[in-house]
């Protein structure tokens, strides 16, 4: 059944957790910087956004394999899973007019782990469909500037029409889930017009995360320490992540 964040205790991100932050379930290479950027024409600034505790481990090998968590379990190569708020912005981006799900889960959640069996199954029967995966507890700063209070959660989003349904859903109510499928998935009729970019995150979603104080924003390596933009600027830039 869905749980209120309130009400499950917080699974530690260090340890092994922590060191996984970064690895995709399909084999992608990981994000390491995260920054949203102003239009150049628009003499804006280059931001970087970094994530606080991110790091990086070099280990040899001791020939004994890690056993596999249960949400890295059954993963189809249409699952990923989430590393950085950039890479969610990047991600949704890069979809195109595909259908994007969103799953926010926790490893402490029961409800998560009971779901994620059948969330494989559609997604390995779905393949066009592009599944992001999103650790509440390893990026739990992101999910609350998302709004994100109840697990398991699921956004879709899909091209130029951005976000088009939220909700939480169980085993008990997967039905919710595959009918969100089935009507944001279908093909566009052919007489409609040509789809735009794709949308990605809301203006609202974006503007949260860039006043997220949990956020450093700074210049990018290298780069000249002027003053750092606002959040409105970091909103209207947005759009540069496109041409990045």
């Amino acid at each position: 059944m869905a749980i209120s964040l309130r009400e499950i205790a917080c699974v530690s991100c260090s340890g092994a957790g922590g060191l996984d932050k970064k690895r995709a379930l399909a084999g992608r290479p990981p994000s390491t910087l995260d920054f949203f950027s102003s239009s150049g024409d628009k003499n804006g600034k280059l931001v970087a956004l970094r994530e606080p505790g991110s790091f990086s481990v070099q280990a040899g090998s001791t020939g004994v394999p890690r056993t596999m968590r249960w949400w890295e379990k059954g993963a189809a190569p249409n699952m990923m899973e989430i590393g950085s708020a950039r890479e969610l912005a990047e991600s949704l981006l890069a979809a195109g007019d595909k259908l994007v799900v969103v799953d926010f889960y926790s490893p402490g959640c029961g409800g998560c782990r009971a779901l994620h069996p059948k969330i494989c199954q559609i997604a390995e029967a779905n393949r066009d469909v592009v599944f992001l995966k999103v650790n509440y507890e390893e990026h739990k700063s992101m999910c609350q500037s998302l709004q994100v209070h109840v697990l398991p959660f699921f956004r879709f989003y899909r091209g130029a029409d951005g976000r088009v349904c939220s909700f939480s859903c169980t085993n008990a109510t997967i039905n919710k889930f595959r009918d969100a499928l089935a009507k944001h998935g279908a093909e566009r009729d052919g007489g409609a017009a040509i789809p735009g970019p794709a949308k990605g995150l809301e203006e609202s979603e974006l503007l949260k995360l860039a006043s997220n104080r949990d956020f450093l924003f700074g210049p990018p390596p290298g780069g000249s320490s002027g003053s750092l933009p606002g959040a409105t600027e970091i909103g209207e830039g947005y759009g540069a992540l496109t041409t990045l």
